[in-house]
C-alpha cells in the first residue's frame, strides 16, 4: 500500500488531501501541531478537523510534529519512507507575520527546508507537492493597468485577460514578511527539484477555500467572510472600495491536481492555482452572494487603508496547468463554493 505524508493535516488543504488520497487507497500520515490557535486564537483552533480525520478515515494517522524540528522531521520521514509528500504546513497570514517575524520564517522557510533535507537524503525519488502562494508575487500585480467597475477592479491590459502566469516577476515589489518567508520556501523547493533533480513542484495559491476552513480576519478571505455574515458579525474591508478581486478554488480541486501531478510527476515546476476568472469574485460580489444564500444583511465597515502588499485584483492564468495535466479542470464553481461553506458554517454556528 502506498504512504503519502502530508504536513498542515489540520488545515484546509492538508484535510482535504488526506481525505482524497486516503479515498484512492493510500495510507496517509498527518503531520500537524496546531500551531494555527497559538498564531490566530481559539478561532483559528483545527483540532476539530484533526479528530475529524481520525475518526473517519482509518487508515489516517496523525503525528503531533513541529516543523522546525528537525531532526524529528528527519525521523519521521525515516520511518515512514513515503511515496509521496504534500507539504501544506504554514504560517498563512501576511499580516500575522510582522508580529511574529522569526516564529513565520522558521515555520516557512526553515521548516520547508527540514523537509526537503530529510526527503533528499531518505526518498528522493518522492513526488512532494509543495503549497506555496501569489503572495510570491508581492504586490507587483497592482502595477497591472486596472479599470474599475461598478462591483470590482479588473485587469485593463489584453496581455492579462485569462490571468497572470507564472513567469511573472516576483522581484522589485512589497511581499510583506510572509510573502518573503513564502519565497525563500518556494524557491528551495525548485532548487532542490534541479540541484538534485527530485520530483518537485510549487502551486502558487491563489484563494484556497473549502468548507474546511477555519477562516479568521487575518487568513482565510471567502471563509471569515460566510462566518462573519452566519453568526451576525460585522466584516472589516479594507480599502480598495471593497471590489479587490480573488480567484476562489475548491481544496477538492487542489487536491485533483496534486494526484495528477504525483501520478506523472516534472521536475521543479511551478504552478499558478487558483478558480482562475471563471471562480473570481469581488468583496462586494461575495456580500451579494452570501446574503442570497443565508438570508441575512451583510454588516460591513470600511477602513480606508489596504493591508500592506495586498493585491488589488488578482486571478490566476490555469493555462499551464490544464497544459501539463489536460486531463485536470476546476470542477466546482462559485456557486457550490459559497453553498458548501454557508452550511459548514451554520452547522458549526
Amino acid at each position: 500500500m502506498k504512504k503519502m505524508l502530508v504536513t498542515g493535516s489540520n488545515g484546509l488543504i492538508g484535510s482535504e488531501m488526506v481525505r482524497h488520497f486516503h479515498e484512492l487507497g493510500w495510507e496517509v500520515h498527518g503531520v500537524d501541531n496546531n500551531m494555527r490557535a497559538s498564531f490566530f486564537g481559539p478561532q483559528g483552533d483545527t483540532r476539530w478537523n484533526q479528530q475529524r480525520l481520525i475518526e473517519a478515515f482509518p487508515r489516517f494517522k496523525h503525528h503531533e510534529l513541529d516543523m522546525r524540528q528537525r531532526d524529528a522531521v528527519r525521523a519521521l520521514v525515516g520511518e515512514l519512507k513515503p511515496d509521496a509528500v504534500i507539504h501544506t504546513a504554514a504560517q498563512p497570514s501576511h499580516d500575522l507575520a510582522a508580529s511574529r517575524v522569526f516564529d513565520d520564517f522558521d515555520v516557512n522557510a526553515n521548516g520547508t527546508l527540514n523537509l526537503l533535507e530529510a526527503l533528499r537524503h531518505i526518498c528522493p525519488e518522492a513526488p512532494l507537492v509543495h503549497m506555496s502562494t501569489n503572495k510570491v508575487y508581492g504586490d507587483a500585480p497592482n502595477r497591472i493597468k486596472l479599470k474599475e467597475l461598478p462591483s470590482r477592479w479588473d485587469y485593463d491590459d489584453p496581455d492579462y485577460a485569462d490571468g497572470i502566469a507564472e513567469d511573472f516577476t516576483i522581484d522589485q515589489s512589497k511581499h510583506s514578511l510572509f510573502g518573503a518567508s513564502k519565497v525563500a520556501g518556494d524557491i528551495l523547493v525548485q532548487e532542490y527539484g534541479r540541484y538534485f533533480n527530485m520530483p518537485t513542484c510549487c502551486l502558487r495559491g491563489g484563494c484556497l477555500t473549502g468548507p474546511s476552513h477555519s477562516g479568521v480576519e487575518l487568513h482565510g478571505f471567502l471563509s471569515y467572510l460566510v462566518k462573519v455574515n452566519v453568526t451576525d458579525g460585522a466584516y472589516r474591508v479594507f480599502g480598495y472600495k471593497g471590489k479587490q478581486v480573488r480567484d476562489n478554488i475548491h481544496s477538492h480541486d487542489v487536491a485533483c491536481f496534486a494526484e495528477r501531478f504525483i501520478a506523472v510527476p516534472r521536475c521543479a515546476e511551478v504552478y499558478n492555482i487558483g478558480g482562475g476568472r471563471g471562480n473570481s469574485c469581488s468583496i462586494l460580489e461575495a456580500f451579494a452572494r452570501v446574503e442570497k444564500l443565508s438570508g441575512k444583511p451583510m454588516k460591513w465597515e470600511y477602513v480606508d487603508k489596504a493591508r500592506e502588499g495586498d493585491h488589488i485584483c488578482y486571478i490566476s492564468d490555469l493555462s499551464k496547468m490544464r497544459q501539463h495535466y489536460p486531463g485536470w479542470d476546476i470542477t466546482r464553481n462559485l456557486d457550490t463554493i459559497f453553498s458548501e461553506i454557508v452550511n459548514s458554517w451554520l452547522e458549526r454556528a
